[in-house]
């Protein structure tokens, strides 16, 4: 496995970039794959509070590599498939808050890893889709799923059926990125959205992330019971405590920071 396939840097402030780096197409591979369920652990297990994740090169990553299916087609699940949806849903489970930088291409396995993330900027000039279709197969790692979540299952039939990318301004247009950046600038856009989320309180955060995860999945009532719970452990935090307070003395709140019993007791 080459070490440096994913590498990761602080940004400072709370902020992780992780790089996808196997130029130049940053392509999938099972050592990719491998290697990312490595940084998504370390990263839990990591004081960070937001992540982005972008490719070297200008590209995000414009798929799987392909030289690689004649290896793993008698057993292209246990080979290849399980791990990958292993390691991109180990992004979307990470409990802290996750930022697709696209710039290039986000193709198949890279668009599969971008919708893992809780949010898209994408470059101007860049594009995104699963292609799987023109290959024969499907986006058998999130993209079938994970797509129709995201931008509703007619929108997401049709993109797939077609195999055709979309351009940036159609993807935020019908949802599939939050916001479209100039050429070359959407590491920095996502850089500097991550800092601001990172500056928000890490619990109530990270309730907000379980719960609009989870709740697809959950009935009214099991979702009504989730809500209840991540509010009533919001609301014994600090950092809510800080957040009323600062609301009535008419200042900006200080999240996270360490308080004295003189301000607790006001």
């Amino acid at each position: 496995m080459v070490a440096d396939i994913i590498m990761t840097e602080d940004l400072g402030d709370g902020v992780i970039k992780v790089v996808l780096n196997n130029p130049p197409l940053n392509l999938v591979t099972l050592a990719l794959s491998e290697r990312l369920i490595e940084v998504t652990k370390d990263l839990e297990r990591n004081e960070v509070r937001a992540v982005v994740l972008t490719g070297t090169g200008g590209t995000f990553c414009a798929g799987a590599d392909i030289k690689e299916f004649a290896s793993v087609r008698d057993r292209v699940v246990e080979k290849k498939l399980a791990r990958e949806n292993e390691a991109f849903g180990g992004i979307e489970l990470l409990s802290k808050p996750t930022i697709a930088a696209i710039e290039g291409a986000a193709l198949g396995g890279g668009c599969e890893i971008a919708l893992a993330c809780d949010l898209r900027v994408i470059a101007e000039d860049a594009r995104i889709g699963l292609p799987e279709v023109k290959l024969g197969v499907v986006p058998g790692s999130g993209g079938l799923y994970r797509l129709p979540r995201l931008i509703g299952s007619s929108r997401s039939m049709e993109l797939m059926y077609l195999g055709e990318p979309v351009g940036a301004d159609e993807a935020e247009r019908i949802g599939l990125a939050n916001t479209v950046a100039p050429a070359g600038e959407a590491l920095a856009r996502a850089v500097g959205l991550a800092r601001e989320i990172a500056s928000r309180p890490r619990e109530a955060v990270a309730a907000i992330k379980r719960g609009v995860r989870q709740s697809p999945a959950l009935s009214h009532e099991e979702a009504v019971r989730l809500t209840l719970e991540l509010s009533d452990h919001v609301f014994r935090t600090e950092d809510a405590e800080e957040g009323y307070r600062a609301f009535l003395e008419k200042r900006e709140p200080r999240f996270g920071a360490e308080h004295t019993d003189e301000e607790r007791s006001g």
